[in-house]
């Protein structure tokens, strides 16, 4: 699932069930609908899974204080993961077909990874 958080800064936090948690990911940019598009994903602290359907107000002087809303949802089937690369299917609103987060060396903690959409054939 991914939500639309108008934060400090608009972001995407793109979000799935994986370990009894939500494994999340910033995305600066909305995320990429179709292959060739490739967007930062920042990892962020796991959410416990009651937060998938948060929708509202972080109140202000809160972390993360701003509007939340859900801007896709749907399942995802699993290929692969390890700690450098993780492959799903997205059966989302928004967000449909083969995806790829791979790690990268971005930022002080290693904590930045590619995000994007496979091309199909």
């Amino acid at each position: 699932m991914v939500q639309r958080h108008d934060a400090t800064n608009l972001h995407y936090d793109f979000r799935l069930e994986m370990d009894g948690v939500l494994k999340s990911w910033a995305v600066p940019k909305e995320p990429p609908k179709s292959p060739g598009t490739r967007r930062l994903a920042i990892e962020t602290e796991d959410h416990p899974l009651g937060y998938a359907d948060f929708e509202g107000e972080i109140p202000e002087g809160q972390y993360g204080a701003g509007r939340v809303e859900i801007w896709d949802r749907g399942t995802f089937e699993l290929l692969k993961r390890n700690e450098k690369e993780i492959i799903i299917t997205l059966h989302g609103e928004e967000l449909e077909g083969d995806y790829v987060l791979i790690k990268t060396k971005y930022g002080k903690e290693d904590k930045g990874w590619l995000f994007f959409k496979k091309k199909t054939g």
